[in-house]
C-alpha cells in the first residue's frame, strides 16, 4: 500500500515537473520569437541593476535609447565583432576554437579567460542575471541556440549593441555614444568606438572618455584587427 501510494506520488511529482519544464520552453520561444521582430523593452541586467541601486538606497537612472541597424554606426559593429567575437558571422553561438583554448590554458595553469560569443553575451543580458552557476550557464546555453535558431546574426548583433552595459546605468551603444563622447551611436569614428569596445570586459571600472594605459593598448589592438578583419566590408558575412 506504501509502495503504491509512493509511486503514485512520484508520477504526479514527474508530471509537475516536466509540465513545468514544457511550460518554460514554449514561453521562451514565444519571447525569441517576439524578439525577433519587437525591440526588448529592457534586460535583464537592466532589471538587476535597478534592484541593486534600490538595496543599497543608491538611486539609478538608466539610460538607454534603442536604435536600429541602419542607424547604428558600422564602426561599433565591427569594433564590438573584432573585440569580442571574430568567428562571430561562422558560428553557431558557440565558438569551439576559443573553448579549447581556454581549457587548455585553465588545465596548463594560466589564468581563466572567458569564451562566450555575441550570442551568449546577448541571451544572457536580455534573458538572464549576471553571475557563474552552472544553472546560469545552463540556460544561457538554451537561449543561444534559441537565438541562434530564429534570429539572423544581424539581429544578434542589432540587440547585442542595445542591452550592452557601458558604465552604471549606461545601456546600449546610443546612450555609451551619447555619455562618453556627445555624439550618437550612428556617428562614431573608428577610435572612438574601439575606445567602447576596449571597455566592455569592465564597463563599471573603465572609461572610454578617460581612456588608462591598458584600455588604450588594447583600443590600438582592436582597431588593427578591424582592419585586419576587412573593416566594414566584414559585416557583409552576416
Amino acid at each position: 500500500m506504501f509502495n503504491r501510494t509512493l509511486r503514485r506520488f512520484m508520477r504526479q511529482v514527474w508530471r509537475m515537473v516536466w509540465r513545468g519544464v514544457l511550460l518554460f520552453a514554449l514561453v521562451s520561444v514565444a519571447f525569441v520569437l517576439l524578439f525577433r521582430v519587437v525591440p526588448p523593452p529592457g534586460s535583464m541586467v537592466m532589471v538587476e541593476r535597478k534592484v541593486q541601486s534600490w538595496v543599497h538606497s543608491d538611486p539609478l537612472r538608466l539610460q538607454r535609447e534603442w536604435r536600429d541597424w541602419d542607424s547604428l554606426s558600422a564602426n561599433a559593429k565591427i569594433a564590438v565583432i573584432a573585440a569580442e567575437d571574430q568567428r562571430f558571422p561562422h558560428h553557431s553561438g558557440f565558438d569551439f576554437v576559443e573553448l579549447r583554448r581556454a581549457f587548455l590554458a585553465s588545465r596548463d595553469g594560466g589564468k581563466l579567460r572567458g569564451a562566450s560569443t555575441l550570442s551568449q553575451q546577448t541571451a544572457k543580458n536580455v534573458f538572464l542575471w549576471t553571475g557563474r552557476s552552472w544553472t546560469r550557464k545552463g540556460l544561457e546555453a538554451w537561449f543561444t541556440l534559441l537565438i541562434e535558431l530564429f534570429w539572423s546574426k544581424q539581429r544578434i548583433l542589432e540587440v547585442y549593441l542595445n542591452v550592452a552595459e557601458w558604465d552604471r546605468g549606461v545601456f546600449g551603444i546610443e546612450a555609451a555614444a551619447q555619455h562618453y563622447f556627445g555624439v550618437s551611436a550612428q556617428s562614431l569614428t573608428e577610435r572612438q568606438a574601439s575606445l567602447l569596445a576596449a571597455i566592455l570586459p569592465s564597463p563599471l571600472t573603465r572609461s572610454a572618455a578617460r581612456p588608462d594605459a591598458q584600455v588604450e593598448r588594447r583600443s590600438q589592438w582592436i582597431r588593427q584587427q578591424m582592419r585586419n578583419l576587412g573593416g566594414a566590408g566584414y559585416l557583409e558575412h552576416l
